[in-house]
Parts: C-alpha cells; sequence; structure tokens
C-alpha cells in the first residue's frame, strides 16, 4: 500500500479491490491444495446470500399470485417462467425431464442475475463498509478486502459449469442408460464397424472427454471473462474521479467520471441480463444434447 497518510496508487488501488476475503494466501491461477483448500469467503458469503434471496422472492410470488391482474413483481416472474418453459420446450422435448431442467435453468437466470447485479453498486460502498467492521474489530483496514460480485470469480463460475457437466452426466446415463452411454463414449462421431471401431474407439473417447472438458471451462469462463472485464471498467472509471479530486483542474475529470459511471452502468444492465441468459440457455442446449443419440 501507498506510505503513511498517502492514498494508494492506482495499480495499488486495482489490486486490493482485485483481492479476495480468504483462508489463506492462493499458489498462483489454480490452487487444488487437499490439505488446506482455498476457501474465497466473499464469493461465498455473497453467492449463498444472494440465492436464498432469490429463492425467497420466487417463493413469496408464488404463495402471494393471483388469478387476477398481476402486480409488477408477479407479471416480471410470470414473464420469466413463461421464457423458460418456452425454450426449454423447443430444446428438451422429454417431458419428464423439463419438470426437473426448466426449473434449474430459471434458478440459474435468477441467481446468476443477482449476483451480476451486485456490479451495479458503487463500487467502493460495501468494501468502506467491510474496512471499518474490520478495522473496528482490531484489523488493519489496508488488509480488509471484500469483493462483492461472486461472478467475478472464476471459481464461482466454474462451479456453476461443472453442476450443469454433472446434470449433463446424469441424463446421459438416465436416458441413454450405462450401458448406451459407454458405448455411445467409445462408438461416437466416428461410427466404424469391425476392426475400425477397435482401432477409433480410444479417438472417439478423447474426443468425447475434450467436448465434455470444453464445454464446461468455456461455460464458466464466459461468465467469469465478461464480469470480470466489466469490473474493471468500473475501477478504471473509479479512478477518473479520484485523479480530478487530486488535481486543481481534475473537474472535467471528474464530470467525466460521472457521465462515463453513469453510461457504463445503464450499458452494465444489458450484459448482466445478457450473461444470465446466455447461461441459461446454454444450461438447456447442454442438457437437452445429452438426451440426443449419436
Amino acid at each position: 500500500m501507498a506510505a503513511e497518510g498517502q492514498g494508494p496508487t492506482p495499480s495499488e488501488y486495482i489490486q486490493h479491490h482485485l483481492q479476495h476475503l480468504q483462508n489463506r494466501a492462493q499458489e498462483g491461477i489454480a490452487d487444488f491444495s487437499l490439505s488446506e483448500p482455498v476457501f474465497k469467503l466473499d464469493s461465498l458469503f455473497w453467492s449463498i446470500l444472494l440465492g436464498v434471496l432469490g429463492c425467497f422472492l420466487l417463493w413469496r410470488v408464488a404463495k402471494s399470485v393471483t388469478s387476477g391482474v398481476p402486480g409488477r413483481m408477479q407479471a416480471a416472474v410470470e414473464f420469466l417462467v413463461e421464457m423458460v418453459d418456452t425454450q426449454a420446450k423447443s430444446i428438451i422435448h422429454n417431458e419428464a425431464s423439463r419438470k426437473a431442467v426448466a426449473p434449474l435453468a430459471l434458478t440459474a437466470f435468477v441467481w446468476i442475475f443477482l449476483m451480476n447485479a451486485m456490479d451495479l453498486l458503487p463500487l467502493d460502498l460495501i468494501p468502506r463498509i467491510w474496512e471499518w467492521v474490520y478495522a473496528s474489530a482490531g484489523g488493519d483496514p489496508r488488509h480488509a478486502y471484500m469483493r462483492v460480485v461472486p461472478t467475478a470469480d472464476l471459481s464461482t463460475t466454474l462451479g456453476l459449469s461443472i453442476t450443469v457437466l454433472l446434470a449433463c452426466l446424469y441424463y446421459n446415463i438416465k436416458i441413454k442408460g450405462l450401458g448406451g452411454w459407454v458405448k455411445e463414449l467409445f462408438s461416437a462421431p466416428f461410427h466404424a464397424h469391425g476392426i475400425a471401431a477397435v482401432l477409433l474407439a480410444p479417438v472417439n473417447f478423447l474426443l468425447q472427454i475434450i467436448e465434455f472438458l470444453a464445454k464446461t471451462i468455456s461455460h464458466g469462463m464466459r461468465l467469469f471473462g465478461n464480469m470480470f472485464a466489466g469490473e474493471l471498467v468500473f475501477m478504471l472509471i473509479a479512478l477518473m474521479g479520484a485523479v480530478g479530486f487530486a488535481s486543481l483542474g481534475g473537474v472535467f475529470l471528474w464530470i467525466g467520471q460521472v457521465i462515463a459511471g453513469a453510461a457504463w452502468a445503464i450499458f452494465h444492465i444489458l450484459i448482466i441480463t445478457l450473461q444470465a441468459f446466455i447461461f441459461m440457455m446454454l444450461t438447456l442446449v447442454y442438457v437437452g444434447q445429452a438426451h440426443d443419440k449419436h
């Protein structure tokens, strides 16, 4: 951090905002230590809190639904349910599967939208409150880290995409049977007969595993990349105002920060909604592919 009595440099400001509240320092981009796993406590807290909030809102609307003219909240939820149901019917033709997959897709959309929407809060609001709480408890406020956008954390988005992968594996086995799915792993996409089928079996299996891994990683990385980039843009815009306050002629930078921040926030509403919709649609597509026989 900067010297005593001075504010942080732009680099220190960004690094501080990108640091998670976690049980121990992470070693490298990916840390798979089993002896002492890394827990990003802020991502866990906010994702669980927003998940519970989303379920509570849907439950409240379902409990208070009326047959008359719906209120705004009921109309919004009915629109979401109808949209997800329509998409599910067009992709997954198995009615029994839709009864479980459609609610899963709806939950994913609402949950991811709420997590994405945390990016619209003032950048320093919750971190500043956390610094005050941390300092009141006797800690060093310079080490009070708090990130409030769970989907800007790769571990969160990959956790979501791995859940979708598990759903795909479940429906592959349920629809095709364990034997049928294993046979498909070694026979598709290069269908052959006789000795050629035996020779191509390892290649088919390798391609199937690569496909599962590629879909899962890209599913999580897409959401993470967009939300992480959006968070960085908000940080850069915030730095414009900081530079403006630090200089005599910086009033124009401060005005530019207000205009840029408002414009980016408005545009970001579209991004957070679109990313939630894309994740939901890919969930339906991937689970739908698990129902198809090659």
